[in-house]
């Protein structure tokens, strides 16, 4: 058993895992950082603009064909796609910003 200890060890260093779980366990705490900025500030600020009084997630327009009628929540994608976009330039800006890319030691 020490044998394949071993060789787990060697797997994790080598590969920088406990690395990979420490950014993963930031980036989604960042994440959730982000997501209430954007909830808190930048969709009720998008959502005045919109004139919608209820924030950006709760724009929608409903469209009607042949009887049948569907609510389509464009609000809440454009949300989305500024939360993305936000989560992804913060963690882009804080990686180079500290210069974590160059952490990892070189492969032989």
């Amino acid at each position: 058993m020490s044998k394949q200890l071993k060789k787990f060890m060697g797997f994790v260093r080598e590969h920088g895992v406990v690395g990979l779980a420490v950014g993963l366990a930031i980036g989604t705490q960042v994440g959730v950082a982000v997501k209430a900025v954007v909830d808190g500030f930048i969709n009720p600020l998008v959502g005045m603009l919109v004139g919608n009084t209820k924030g950006l997630e709760a724009a929608q327009f409903t469209l009607t064909i042949g009887g049948r009628s569907g609510d389509f929540k464009w609000g809440a994608v454009v949300s989305a796609i500024i939360t993305l976009l936000a989560v992804s330039a913060v963690i882009y800006y804080v990686v180079m910003g500290l210069r974590l890319d160059k952490v990892d030691k070189p492969k032989k």
